[in-house]
């Protein structure tokens, strides 16, 4: 479905819905840029609105179902109105969070927020994401509620887009993710190995087993340094009040870090302690910093997917950990073969330490980034049909 744009001659208004570029978790914050940056490639003057958990106005209560359903029924709080003030809606669901893997709730909120904005009269467009999976009967209810309603639908890989046409919507347009809009930085190679450690897997979580991942960073890391690697730790999920950068006082005060173990801070934190007292930390300040510091390296490993398509977006070779569905799919849609699945039972140390040290890493890059870029000309297409 398909909804033409009017022509008011006034910039355009586009709400970003479930991204921002203030985020402590830098993958969001990469979104947010990227969806930006691909906007105003069509429309320069666009004014762009974000809205996310953490970051809401006042007139868009999503914090609960109950609350969004009771401003639909009452519009105390103007929302209705406010929404329509926009031209155009890309919802961008935190890039993986359109599944029920993370709970039936946080699928239902983000589906209410569209759909009251198409009711409200402005296009949605699902924008670059991971599509599924969807594991009940009701996450698929809900999913498919939201395809059917949404202007344009954009999967960011493959199995995203076979999920969609599962559910009944074939997406019309299969692309990449917009961390390739980003402007690269121009930094110095002064770093080697960039290692980015995940506070989420560090800790019991539904993905992979922390023990057996604790035990595969460590032991990766003293392979590397045996080899002679410089090796560089690096939080991808920050806190906003310990927000520093550069190598941490392991033995005095330790500033203070959020109760979230998403974050990434206290894991590093803690593994640095007991295996690498010595190894720099860097803590970025923002995404500009974190995409600088990955630049200034010669390969990434990375536990976020986000750590390392930052990296390839910088052309810096990564070797992705791993955890999810969310993975391969895009990075072989990419031409980039390198990812190390933590999934299987074994801690796959040597696998890991095969492609960091294969010669193929370097050369693939360029082949990513010009696919990436083409890909993106399909969005950019998608997008610009609405005009």
């Amino acid at each position: 479905m398909t909804t033409a744009l009017l022509d008011t001659g006034v910039s355009m208004r586009i709400l970003v819905l479930w991204a921002d570029t203030g985020s402590p978790n830098l993958g969001v914050r990469a979104l947010g840029a990227g969806t930006a940056a691909l906007v105003h490639r069509i429309w320069p003057d666009a004014s762009i609105t974000f809205q996310n958990y953490g970051h809401r106005a006042p007139e868009l209560p999503f914090g609960r179902l109950r609350s969004l359903a009771k401003e639909r029924l009452t519009a105390s709080l103007g929302m209705q109105q406010w929404l329509a003030g926009f031209d155009l809606v890309i919802d961008s669901r935190s890039g993986d969070s359109f599944s029920d893997i993370y709970g039936l709730r946080r699928l239902a909120v983000m589906g209410a927020v569209s759909e009251f904005a198409s009711q409200a009269g402005v296009p949605v467009v699902l924008g670059p994401q991971t599509i599924g999976p969807f594991q009940t009967r009701s996450g698929r209810v809900l999913a498919r509620r939201s395809l059917t309603r949404a202007s344009v639908v954009m999967a960011r890989d493959s199995a995203s887009a076979e999920c969609s046409s599962g559910l009944g919507r074939p997406v019309d347009v299969v692309t990449t993710d917009v961390v390739f809009a980003i402007a690269r930085p121009r930094v110095a190679r002064t770093r080697d190995v960039i290692f980015n450690i995940s506070g989420l897997l560090w800790h019991d979580n539904p993905h992979v087993d922390s023990a057996r991942y604790r035990d595969l960073v460590t032991r990766v890391y003293r392979s590397l340094v045996s080899e002679g690697r410089e090796v560089t730790l690096l939080a991808h999920v920050v806190n906003p009040s310990s927000l520093t950068q550069g190598s941490l006082d392991l033995q005095g005060p330790q500033p203070a870090t959020s109760p979230n173990l998403d974050n990434d801070v206290p894991a590093i934190q803690d593994f640095a302690r007991r295996v690498a007292p010595d190894c720099e930390i860097i803590i970025p300040t923002g995404l500009s910093d974190v995409r600088s510091t990955i630049a200034s390296g010669r390969v990434v490993i990375g536990s976020r997917m986000h750590a390392c398509l930052n990296g390839l977006s910088v052309g810096v070779p990564a070797v992705p950990l791993a955890y999810s569905r969310k993975f391969a799919p895009l990075l072989q849609g990419l031409g980039w073969h390198h990812t190390v699945d933590l999934r299987g039972g074994d801690t796959r140390v040597g696998e890991v330490m095969r492609e960091v040290n294969g010669d193929a890493l370097t050369t693939d890059v360029t082949g990513v980034l010009e696919r990436a870029h083409s890909s993106l000309a399909t969005a950019e297409n998608a997008l610009r049909s609405l005009a």
